[in-house]
């Protein structure tokens, strides 16, 4: 594990995520028993990489609606929108609850939509404890695998 990856990965979540050795960014495996579990860990993953979500109270709640045209671009956009509201809002989460994702028909093509609820505060440094910025989310090393007992998402986040 590199320096990062040891300085992100102090709290720890066992059966909701774990960092991989990557050479420059940060590479996440995210577990769930579904995929709704799943994306859950994936957006904790995220605000975990960045700050100690265990400081961060529940006092601001957001909706986020997004949809995807395959499982990968959904994570993708469900990510990219996390990160969107912690830049444009100054906020960061420590729940996160995927209320629903489901596959519809848009003119012939199949698509899917994800609503959930987050909730957290506003960011401040000296009480979350920053630890990596997160520049952006990539489609680099991007999958997810549903074996019998899990699902597994990989993504690597740009630092």
């Amino acid at each position: 594990m590199g320096e990062i990856e040891e300085r992100i990965a102090e709290k720890g979540l066992p059966g909701k995520f774990d960092y991989l050795e990557h050479p420059a960014d940060v590479y996440i495996r995210a577990y769930g028993k579904d995929i709704i579990e799943l994306f859950e860990n994936s957006g904790l993953a995220l605000f975990e990489t960045m700050v100690d979500t265990s400081k961060v109270e529940p006092l601001v709640e957001k909706v986020i609606e997004t949809e995807g045209f395959d499982l990968e671009n959904l994570l993708y956009r469900w990510l990219e929108d996390l990160l969107t509201l912690y830049y444009s809002e100054n906020l960061v989460f420590s729940e996160i609850i995927v209320k629903e994702i489901v596959i519809e028909k848009k003119n012939g093509d199949i698509y899917y939509r994800l609503r959930g609820l987050c909730k957290g505060e506003q960011y401040n440094q000296e009480k979350h404890e920053p630890r990596v910025e997160v520049k952006a989310v990539t489609y680099h090393l991007m999958k997810i695998v549903k074996d019998e007992n899990e699902w597994r998402a990989y993504f690597v986040l740009d630092i």
